[in-house]
């Protein structure tokens, strides 16, 4: 093994020499880059919250179902609250606040820069999702089609053989309202697939109510079948009052109509059994791009016991005639697509229609966060204006900016020189802290409010705290008697230890604090976290390096008194080894008298 060169100590040594330049140089690229990506972004400021920059403020009165009045409790009004929190806040941190007022209403306030039909359209949705399996349907344009009408070609369900335009369901035709009656009845009748099996043997044969049916004036003996035919024959889908009132209040275990439209933009009414499969089955959905369609879908994900109920359901239908093989997926009382089944689906299934991404992303977003568990009305629409907001920001700006010149004055009367470095750290993580901001509103929905610029300003003591604690140790190795280039590099192992420390505690309180809490304290804790990891980089990657370069210059290595590290303030001591040789050469005249 080759020795090191003289003069030169190994680089891992204790008073090795680090490599600062690769520190820097690799900081310093990632500010460039991400200030860059700020730019090419084209947003260059952070996205600010309700309070700092107005909004919109949405009220939303309970109403309960009939029969249901009970549902309108304490337990589902909370719970309305966390879906719709989860919903509007993403990842918690775009500072929309969802609250409850009374009994009954809920108040949504969503920052500026939210698109407010689709915050609209995310807090009002019920979500309710429901899997059906279709007994019949119509044409709703021709309220008593003619026997060579059909309707327009259904998708098959995901995973199943689908030739378009090959062996298509026909809608049920009747030459009167009696004869669609009669179709009703008879469906009604006809053995229902449900996940239980209670109502329908497999392999049963073709239900009547699929094949054209007679002229007949016999109403059904049921009075809910009766009341059913009724509606159906009834139900208008063109008429949107009617088509919202189709299905409202109906419990899943009951047969009910709604309305959909079919592949070509038509309105279609459907007579739907009872659900198979619920939206609390579902464990996970998406909007994405089908490349072989071109088209949006979104892809649901079962539980494992929705997996079980959709594989059974699905088996019971393959087996079943047009149009009962099919099952419609019906969201809030509507059909939003209603495949057919050729064989045995499980674990996943799509909703296709005329989606776009923004709609299909959305539709996979409500159904991943769950149903709501009451309905919802929307009583009013108000825009807040941030008046009040605008001047606690001041204040609170005035009040950072104040804390900041006394900190900065303190640096430079007691540290002097070493200020520099202070400083231009400090420079580095607000300069990181802002870009960072300004790119996460776009990306994950982060908004900025008051509470996050108190964390930001209470940043500002913990990263000047990291300087503190490494000038310090230099300090006490300068007063050791060392000199600077060998004492920085002493000191890091010890001052790192504590900034670390230090820096978990900080870290650990401000994600306890996010987890925990909701609304505007979360933007606290992001705040102060995101800051603390930067403190961290900011720390190894910059100041400890740039320490390292001055402590090679003239101004610093040889101590100047402004430096901050004149060893004479300092109080230090005489250098070891000449302290070592003056008391050896001290101590032979003191003993040679007494060997005299």
């Amino acid at each position: 093994m080759a020795a090191p060169k003289k003069g030169r100590r190994p680089a891992g040594g204790p008073g090795g020499q680090s490599r600062p330049g690769r520190a820097l140089a690799l900081i310093l690229i990632a500010m460039v880059a991400l200030t860059g990506g700020m730019f090419w972004s084209g947003h260059t400021t952070p996205r600010l919250g309700i309070d700092l920059a107005g909004g919109t403020s949405i009220t939303l009165k309970a109403k309960a179902e009939p029969g249901q009045e009970d549902a309108v409790n304490e337990t589902n009004m909370n719970t309305a609250v966390g879906i719709i929190e989860r919903r509007v806040n993403g990842l918690g941190v775009s500072e929309a606040e969802v609250q409850t007022q009374g009994r009954e209403n809920i108040i949504v306030n969503i920052p500026r820069g939210v698109n407010e039909k689709q915050a609209r359209e995310q807090v009002g949705t019920t979500a309710q999702l429901y899997f059906r399996p279709v007994l019949t349907y119509a044409p709703s344009e021709q309220p008593a089609p003619s026997a060579s009408s059909s309707t327009s070609p259904k998708p098959s369900a995901s995973g199943a053989s689908a030739d378009k335009g090959k062996d298509e369901p026909t809608a049920t035709p009747s030459s009167s309202a009696s004869t669609q009656g009669r179709a009703v009845s008879e469906a009604l009748k006809a053995p229902t697939p449900t996940p239980t099996g209670s109502a329908t043997p497999k392999g049963s044969e073709t239900p009547k109510g699929s094949e054209t049916p007679k002229p007949s004036g016999t109403p059904s003996a049921d009075p809910a079948a009766s009341a059913l035919e009724q509606k159906f024959a009834a139900l208008n889908c063109l008429d949107p009052k009617q088509r919202a009132a189709a299905g409202q209040g109906v419990k899943a275990s009951d047969s009910t109509v709604a309305c959909g439209k079919n592949a070509v933009g038509q309105w279609e009414k459907y007579l739907l059994g009872p659900a198979a499969v619920d939206g609390q089955d579902v464990d996970d959905a998406k909007g994405e791009f089908d490349q072989t369609r071109g088209m949006w879908i979104v892809n649901m994900e079962f539980t494992s016991a929705g997996a079980k109920k959709f594989s059974q359901i699905t088996s019971q239908l393959s087996q079943q005639q047009a149009p009962q093989n099919q099952f419609a997926i019906v969201l809030d009382g509507e059909v939003v697509s209603a495949p057919s089944v050729r064989t045995t689906l499980s674990a996943n299934a799509e909703i296709s229609g005329s989606f776009n991404q923004q709609s299909a992303q959305d539709l996979g977003n409500i159904l991943s966060y769950g149903a709501l568990p009451l309905t919802f009305d929307t009583q009013s629409v108000d825009t807040v204006t941030a008046a009040l907001g605008g001047e606690q920001l001041e204040a609170g700006l005035i009040a950072g900016a104040i804390g900041l010149a006394l900190v900065v004055l303190y640096l430079v009367i007691y540290y002097r020189g070493l200020s520099l470095i202070a400083l231009l750290s400090l420079g580095a993580s607000a300069l990181l802290t802002y870009v960072i901001m300004a790119l996460l509103g776009p990306a994950i929905g982060f908004a900025l409010n008051l509470p996050a610029v108190c964390g930001a300003i209470v940043a500002i003591g913990i990263t000047a705290d990291s300087f503190i604690v490494y000038f310090e140790r230099i300090r006490d190795e300068v007063r050791e008697g060392r000199t600077l280039r060998p004492a920085v590099e002493r000191a890091w192992p010890r001052a790192r230890r504590t900034i670390l420390v230090s820096d978990f505690v900080s870290f650990l309180a401000a994600a306890v604090l996010f987890v925990v809490t909701v609304g505007k304290v979360q933007g606290f804790a992001f705040t102060l976290g995101l800051t603390t990891l930067l403190d961290v980089v900011v720390v190894f990657l910059f100041t400890k390096p740039l320490m390292t370069l001055l402590a090679r210059t003239k101004f610093f290595g040889e101590g100047h008194a402004w430096s901050g590290l004149d060893p004479k303030r300092l109080g230090a001591k005489p250098p070891l080894r000449r302290s070592r040789r003056v008391t050896a050469s001290a101590a032979g005249p003191v003993d040679s008298p007494k060997e005299a």
